[in-house]
């Protein structure tokens, strides 16, 4: 069984807004990666984004700076 850890797990309102920043973080070289969104987030479009809880700071200044949407932030065991 694997054992889990905290992970960030930011929701989109949008597929569109996921997809957006899955090429913003891949282009400019910032963590995490799109997952499918947790069963303990009933929000969003069915994806969200993954990164360590200590990186929510980058992200969020990322999303503002590329003018990403995001619903909600969480801190999950994952």
């Amino acid at each position: 069984m694997r054992k889990k850890t905290e992970a960030l797990v930011i929701s989109f309102g949008t597929t569109t807004e996921a997809m957006k920043m899955e090429r913003h973080c891949e282009k400019e070289g910032l963590p995490g990666r799109l997952i499918p969104i947790p069963r303990e987030i009933t929000a969003g479009c069915g994806m969200a984004w993954k990164a360590k809880p200590g990186e929510k700071e980058l992200l969020q200044q990322a999303m503002l700076e590329a003018a990403i949407r995001w619903e909600g932030m969480y801190t999950l065991e994952l």
